[in-house]
């Protein structure tokens, strides 16, 4: 069991990871969907992956992985340590956690790294999606 503070906290170890598509590998190379599974895996809260993926994926396969290896939440339940799901074409196609009440820890192509910053108005307007990680305790966040 792991709180969404701990959650939090691990993510933040891998802050400045370079981007890397389909990367896996905190301070070798990382993306979005590597950041999540990589801090699931560090914290044995799940050993699912995701694989196979374009530079643009396909955001149904996404939000159906999603939904397959996480538990589904109303953005009104979000705490920190949450997964977000954003939408900035046509599908679903970007993934980070939130780390704060309105801060984002995600790992940013244009940025080429992994990074955290204010969760403004225009970030959430593209949320598509919220999740939660198995066996992390509601309520754990900051």
């Amino acid at each position: 069991m792991a709180s969404g503070d701990d959650i939090v906290r691990q993510a933040r170890t891998w802050l400045n990871t370079p981007y890397h598509h389909q990367g896996r590998l905190k301070g070798v190379g990382v993306d979005c969907a590597g950041l999540i599974i990589g801090v699931a895996h560090e914290l044995q809260l799940s050993d699912f992956d995701i694989g196979g993926y374009t530079a643009r994926p396909d955001g149904d396969s996404l939000r159906q992985a999603c939904k397959e290896q996480m538990e589904p939440l109303a953005i009104e339940a979000l705490q920190p340590g949450d997964v977000l799901l954003f939408q900035f074409d046509a599908h679903p196609g970007h993934l980070g956690f939130l780390s704060g009440p309105d801060t984002l820890l995600h790992a940013y192509l244009p940025r080429r790294r992994v990074v955290e910053h204010a969760l403004d108005a225009a970030w959430w307007r593209q949320v598509v999606g919220c999740y939660r990680l198995p066996g992390v305790e509601v309520g754990g966040g900051e």
